[in-house]
């Protein structure tokens, strides 16, 4: 991050004579101007109405309450959910009051509401949730990504909404933010997240930095707050290679680099842009990376603990592109709903409001810019992931994605040489991405949830046995070539399984044939080590090559398969050496439900010294 004359004394001088309140969000254009500017902008007319739909629902219902049993049951049945969903519904009530009464001030049910909430979401027993409290610091000193975020949102909210706001709720905001964020953050730390090189280090310190810009007078006091806010995110952008890419997925880029950037405008407004965040060529590159990340419509190359599909935050999308004119404009249609945010967060909320705005002054939205995600084909180094889509005519697009990458990643998932192929938005080979996040799933039983072990993932299981977690094993990339009508995608495995697999090599490598009918052909050349000659070569090195499909494959002529969804994806396979074998199977998903899915699993027909095993996938118009 750019920082001018780095230091307390420099931040401290940049400063003084900052822009206050309001000003941070809406320059020289006063709050009441902008809400009735939004609300004559045809473009967010949808939103708007399902803001307010979403408000008038909660107005008839009661306000949820956060027991003590409720706080309790996650550590006695490592659940998270029962207490989290009390949590977020406050959040989501929190904020649709909030806007409403912004945009709406003649309609004091939504204030009056507000007020109610605001000063519930105060007397809480602690901002932090269950799953991330600790008895040390107690209630007032935790801080996690939603104590943090909590802090940030009623700071801004107080800054909306002005003399709106009763003056006793203003000032317990200010006491709640202080004695929650800013004096633990100064005097107790150092915390944990701090440095760490993922989305907690972005989030956490870049809303105690918003909540500070807006909260605290005293320039030095703030300065030697965004200091340490500063050096966090000096740490979240160390997390990322020089290719931009989210290793956590796309939701959490979304996440981590959607805080990074709202405090990095917040500073670089302040600072009458002394301070600028955008500046630099990672932080360009990781603008680009949602672009790349889709493989058409609102279905996502889904590596990580990342949903399937995903909407598109136009607010965050439309800031970066003031900074960054290669940011592509997407689809109107892939805008994120207003409800879709199960956490109800208060930064995206407002921001896919008003810097989505097409009235905004500054903004280059054209119109005929907007559209489907383009063809491109690229591979992140940094990440090891290789992404190629391609788009033959509007409304059509193939995509093939791979990757390499270690097992020891933030979020990570046994899965490197793991691929996936979607057709037209629909995946035909699937990841299944997050579960329902419980104690378990972040503990030592992580890898025996299926969307996490290699065993949820198109990977060999070789002599039994699966990839094993840990940084040191790791893909080694051995080709990665983009052409015009192929690409190559290549990688040596082996040192990702345990020794007891019994392999010297499995070098698994792809083609990617865009030109006519798409198809891929997978290659895995296996060598095992040496058996003695007596041994009977049935009996030994068995493999199974497993992939995982959201569709029930169905077999064909001896030596085929099909997968059909909207278009049909044609399997080959040699039936001499190799059986399927079908399998329906099922799990949780992260929003609790539950999931269907199959996994296609060929079994080598005997035991083997060493084998080349090959696969063609090859997609069909259906007529």
């Amino acid at each position: 991050m750019k920082r001018g004359n780095v230091g307390l004394g420099g931040l401290g001088e940049a400063l003084h004579g900052r822009a206050r309140g309001f000003e941070l969000l809406g320059g020289a254009e006063d709050s009441r101007r902008m809400a009735d500017r939004l609300l004559r902008d045809g473009s967010l007319s949808g939103l708007v109405g399902e803001i307010e739909s979403e408000a008038d629902r909660m107005l008839g219902e009661e306000e949820p309450l956060l027991t003590d049993e409720l706080f309790r049951d996650y550590g006695e049945t490592g659940e998270r959910l029962p207490y989290e969903r009390v949590y977020f519904e406050k959040r989501k009530r929190l904020n649709a009051f909030a806007l409403m009464a912004w945009l709406r001030p003649s309609s004091p049910a939504y204030l009056d509401a507000l007020h109610k909430t605001a000063w519930s979401v105060c007397e809480e027993f602690t901002w932090c949730l269950p799953a991330h409290y600790g008895e040390k610091r107690g209630p007032y000193g935790n801080i996690d990504l939603f104590a943090a975020e909590t802090g940030f949102a009623l700071c801004e909210m107080a800054a909306l909404l002005g003399d709106a706001l009763e003056p006793e709720l203003a000032k317990r905001i200010a006491e709640e933010a202080e004695r929650r964020l800013f004096e633990p953050y100064l005097e107790q730390g150092p915390y944990p997240w701090e440095k760490l090189e993922n989305n907690w280090s972005s989030v956490c310190a870049g809303s105690i930095g918003s909540a500070a810009l807006y909260a605290i007078a005293d320039a030095d006091r703030l300065a030697r707050v965004l200091e340490k806010v500063q050096a966090a995110m000096d740490c979240f952008l160390a997390g990322y290679g020089e290719d931009g890419a989210c290793v956590e997925g796309y939701s959490y880029w979304q996440y981590g680099f959607g805080y990074y950037v709202y405090y990095a405008d917040l500073l670089k407004t302040a600072t009458s842009g002394a301070f600028d965040g955008f500046s630099g060529s990672k932080a360009r590159e990781i603008a680009l990376f949602q672009q790349r990340c889709f493989s058409g419509g609102d279905t996502v190359i889904n590596f990580s603990d990342s949903p399937q599909y995903n909407g598109v935050y136009m607010g965050l999308t439309m800031r970066l592109r003031d900074e960054y004119p290669e940011v592509a404009l997407p689809n109107p249609s892939l805008r994120e709903p207003y409800a879709a945010d199960h956490c109800g967060r208060w930064a995206h909320a407002l921001r896919n409001l008003i810097w989505a705005s097409s009235s905004r002054e500054g903004a280059v939205i054209a119109e005929a810019e907007a559209g489907d995600w383009p063809t491109e084909a690229r591979y992140l180094a940094d990440a090891g992931w290789f992404l190629s889509r391609y788009v033959p005519e509007r409304g059509t697009s193939y995509c093939f994605a791979a990757k390499g990458g270690h097992n020891g990643e933030s979020h990570n998932h046994n899965d490197c040489g793991h691929f996936i192929l979607h057709a037209d938005g629909e995946a035909y080979l699937a990841d299944l991405g997050s579960g329902v996040y419980t104690k378990q799933y972040f503990g030592p039983d992580r890898y025996t949830f299926w969307c996490n072990g290699s065993q949820g993932h198109s990977l060999p299981i070789v002599n039994g046995q699966l990839q094993e977690a840990g940084e040191q094993r790791k893909a080694r990339v051995t080709e990665a070539n983009v052409g015009g009508e192929e690409d190559r995608f290549a990688l040596e495995l082996s040192g990702l399984y345990p020794a007891s697999a019994g392999l010297v090599s499995l070098a698994r490598s792809f083609r990617w044939r865009k030109a006519g009918k798409p198809s891929l052909i997978l290659t895995d050349r296996i060598s095992f080590g040496q058996v003695s000659p007596e041994t009977d070569a049935d009996s030994v090195n068995k493999v199974v090559e497993r992939f995982v499909t959201m569709q029930e494959p169905k077999l064909g002529e001896e030596g085929w398969l099909t997968i059909e969804g909207k278009r049909l994806l044609r399997i080959g396979y040699d039936a001499r050496l190799w059986k399927p074998v079908v399998t329906a199977r099922s799990d949780r998903d992260h929003f609790d439900q539950e999931r269907h899915w199959h996994t296609l699993d060929f079994h080598s027909v005997a035991g083997m010294r060493g084998a080349v095993v090959e696969a063609v996938f090859t997609f069909e118009f259906i007529t």
